[in-house]
């Protein structure tokens, strides 16, 4: 069997530990299946190919998709390019398990809903499945990316919302519950690895900034104006509550401007961790005191281990995520003077739960619930 993991990269860690999670639970659920992995920015072909994957051939550029052509390559000729050079196509897929995270909705452009439509129909019609694995979805408001997706995800096995906003976007374009369930983001599963040398002699307060927060793509032009300034102020208050202030670089080039000036900028000398490890970077939050992110899977990876965890949002994935483990009021609405944010923190330190508290434990089994759902296509 041949399942393509869709979405994940390895410069992203939350992109990195979605790849973990799905190949453990296919290792266990389809033994002996073959992994295939596309191209992308974040996925360069040694790390691929370091897992043993084969490397996806996708015909695909803007508004043009030839992928449907791959369908007319005799079985011969498939087969040998995936003996001889590793390359699989569309056509030899069996099963795609899309793990995009947070990659379709009006946030980005028509042109990825358009592909999306394009091959979930294309998998429909061939009768292969297609299955969004828990991620968030929408909103959709634009006319002709409804009218295209009203069409195509019905097509799909599964689509899988991350959280309720999610599942309310993809039910209003007309998506059944046979398609349609809901269930929480499935990196909880992955057990980290705790690196040796994370070791401080103070509790840990370790800082995972987001340069979204100051794009465009965040709506809330008060956070975009204010958001240095309020993580410069939990460094300074870490700082003087005796903590061992760590920044944490969780996406690569995209953040390390921010994490350079964060560190450049504090009173006291502060570390800088750059790990290429996506389950160590999950180590690392465990094995920290109190942790504030706006990193989406910076905020799981700590409150799935019972890690205090401040976050601050630039989609509403953040509001369900705090709200599914009961801890709304340590997400940050909006920036707060240090006075306030101050309070904040000792509020989160207060309140958190243990890693094998009934809510994380039930958000674990509804993963495992989830991979049940799952498993029915990889039989």
């Amino acid at each position: 069997m041949n399942i393509e993991i869709k979405g994940v990269q390895f410069i992203n860690k939350g992109a990195e530990l979605m790849l973990m999670a799905a190949l453990a639970q296919i290792t266990k659920l389809a033994p002996g299946a073959d992994i295939i992995l596309r191209p992308n920015k974040g996925s360069p072909y040694l790390k691929r190919a370091n897992l043993g994957a084969y490397q996806k051939l996708t015909l695909t550029k803007s508004w043009i998709d030839l992928n449907a052509l791959t369908y007319l390559l005799p079985t011969r000729v498939r087969t040998w390019l995936k003996k001889t050079y590793g390359l699989v196509t569309e056509a030899d897929v069996d099963v795609i398990l899309d793990a995009s995270g947070f990659a379709y909705g009006d946030q980005w452009t028509s042109i990825a809903l358009r592909q999306l439509s394009s091959e979930v129909g294309r998998y429909g019609r061939k009768g292969k499945p297609y299955i969004f694995l828990p991620q968030a979805l929408g909103p959709f408001t634009r006319p002709k990316d409804r009218k295209r997706l009203q069409a195509s995800l019905p097509k799909a096995a599964l689509i899988l919302a991350r959280e309720r906003s999610s599942y309310e976007f993809v039910k209003g374009l007309g998506v059944t519950d046979r398609v349609l369930k809901q269930y929480p983001d499935f990196t909880n599963l992955v057990t980290a690895t705790h690196p040796n040398d994370f070791s401080y002699n103070k509790p840990v307060l370790l800082i995972i900034p987001n340069s979204k927060m100051l794009s465009d793509k965040n709506p809330n032009s008060d956070w975009r104006n204010r958001y240095m300034q309020v993580l410069h102020g939990a460094v300074e208050i870490g700082l003087s509550l005796d903590f061992s202030v760590v920044v944490l670089n969780h996406e690569g080039r995209s953040d390390q401007a921010v994490c350079d000036a964060l560190q450049r900028k504090a009173s006291s000398a502060i570390d800088l961790i750059n790990e290429d490890d996506a389950l160590q970077v999950k180590g690392i939050i465990g094995a920290s005191h109190l942790v504030l992110s706006s990193r989406f899977h910076g905020c799981v990876s700590a409150l799935s281990q019972g890690v205090a965890c401040l976050g601050s949002s630039w989609s509403y994935k953040y509001e369900r995520l705090f709200e599914e483990y009961d801890r709304r009021a340590c997400l940050l609405d909006k920036p707060l003077d240090r006075a306030a944010l101050e309070l904040v923190i000792q509020r989160a330190l207060s309140s958190q739960l243990p890693d094998n508290s009934e809510l994380i434990l039930l958000r674990k089994k509804q993963s495992e619930e989830m991979w049940t759902q799952v498993a029915k296509y990889l039989q």
